[in-house]
């Protein structure tokens, strides 16, 4: 009897991991999308000028849409500690096909002028809006969901849909240069991955209404339910939002840099063509996927901080030199092996940092928590690093950028090395634990 209760509980908590990571897939596709095809559309968006210059404006939107992610995590996150995870996760997958479906559907600066950017800004305002709701609520609940002992694994799925929601688009841009040619692709062909992103929305819109809500907010209280998800109930614990803070910075500077930047860097730096770095890029995430889940079982087993330590180390210490020898890179081959160590080193701050921020907070305030501080570093570092590095390239001085890289990793490591281990200390297991007594 006891075996059968316990594979229901494993198939619901399954079912809805499920549920809420595919949502973050498809949340995940329709914003890198805009990255993965910027090489494309950056030329119709803007007047003619040369590719870096265009690159530049398409990589300023792309920080623009950062900017509302803090605000998105601070609206969504004050929701989904009121009023719960589905609805607040529901919420944001509506915004998201909103804004896809507009760039899908602005035409070009050479039909509508300065309005085509202006509309671009406007769309990737409310992506990021979506996307900084949905960071801090999908870790919340994937980590309330999971179950005790495991929360390192599933919790992992939050980086393995984020990550596949970028495969897909990279994907969808394979098939689409096989089928299309160049001039098409700059002309209209852009504009189907943003159409599938609106559809696959509304698809997960209807799978999320399905979805249980975690019990940890379902046994809330009436009186913690009043005061959740406010500011001044967050400024409660300043410790756990400035670890938050501290553990971000150089995870996320490394993680826009491997996975969003080195793509244009080994166009516009190495030479190498696009097809080519696109299937470079496809494999090279394929493998960064599988090791998420890998890595979330070690942390189980051995603890959170000994992974982000070995990241903060590597990550210091071989930034530079790695992004040195790819400059003179020209074998598709050695690129690949060049930004898979990157990524194995990466996989230490990716796999576990939903967990380790969940970890910090209490129910009431554990969305707001986690997302918010997370949206503000994010928006700060992240959303910039694409442009910091072309900025760079702009004026001669490209190396400048993985210095710079390198930097933020170490201010990582320290507090990687100063932080207590987040599993011993667990808000998660600690009132789980009370609730028993």
């Amino acid at each position: 009897m006891s075996q059968s209760i316990d594979r229901s509980k494993t198939r619901r908590i399954t079912g809805n991991i499920f549920k809420g990571s595919v949502g973050n897939l498809i949340e995940w596709y329709d914003w890198y999308v805009y990255t993965a095809f910027a090489v494309y559309f950056s030329a119709e968006f803007f007047p003619k000028g040369d590719p870096t210059s265009q690159l530049l404006n398409t990589a300023a939107i792309f920080a623009v849409g950062f900017l509302m992610r803090p605000i998105g995590s601070l609206l969504l996150g004050r929701y989904a500690d009121r009023h719960g995870r589905r609805a607040a996760l529901t919420l944001s997958i509506s915004v998201m096909a909103g804004g896809s479906l507009i760039i899908a559907c602005t035409p070009g600066y050479g039909t509508i002028g300065v309005w085509a950017p202006i509309i671009l800004v406007i769309a990737r305002l409310l992506q990021g809006l979506s996307l900084g709701g949905e960071y801090g609520t999908s870790a919340t609940y994937l980590s309330e969901m999971a179950s005790s002992g495991r929360r390192g694994f599933y919790s992992s799925f939050q980086y393995v849909t984020l990550i596949a929601g970028q495969l897909v688009a990279l994907g969808v841009q394979i098939i689409l240069q096989q089928i299309l040619s160049e001039p098409d692709m700059k002309s209209w062909g852009w504009r189907i991955p943003f159409v599938i992103g609106a559809m696959g929305a509304l698809a997960v819109l209807w799978l999320r209404r399905t979805m249980d809500e975690s019990d940890q907010f379902s046994k809330m209280g009436s009186e913690s339910r009043a005061s959740a998800g406010t500011i001044r109930a967050l400024m409660k614990h300043p410790k756990a939002v400035l670890t938050v803070v501290g553990l971000t910075l150089g995870g996320t500077v490394a993680f826009y840099t491997y996975t969003t930047y080195l793509q244009k860097f080994m166009v516009n730096t190495m030479g190498l063509p696009k097809e080519v770095v696109s299937w470079i890029n496809f494999v090279a995430l394929l493998v960064f996927v599988v090791l998420q889940p890998l890595a979330g079982m070690l942390s189980d087993r051995i603890g959170r901080r000994p992974l982000l330590i070995g990241f903060g180390i590597l990550g210091t210490l071989l930034t530079v030199p790695l992004f040195l020898i790819l400059e003179q890179t020209k074998s598709p081959i050695g690129a690949f092996l060049l930004m898979m160590a990157g990524l194995i080193v990466v996989t230490g701050y990716t796999s576990i940092n939903a967990i380790v921020k969940a970890e910090l907070f209490p129910t009431e305030v554990r969305a707001l928590g986690v997302g918010f501080p997370y949206g503000v570093t994010v928006a700060i570092f992240g959303g910039t690093a694409e442009y910091i590095a072309l900025w760079c390239k702009s004026i001669g001085f490209e190396s400048l950028f993985y210095y710079y890289v390198a930097a933020c990793i170490a201010v990582s490591l320290i507090v990687y090395w100063r932080m207590a281990e987040s599993s011993k200390i667990s808000r998660i297991e600690a009132e789980l634990d009370a609730e028993t007594r």
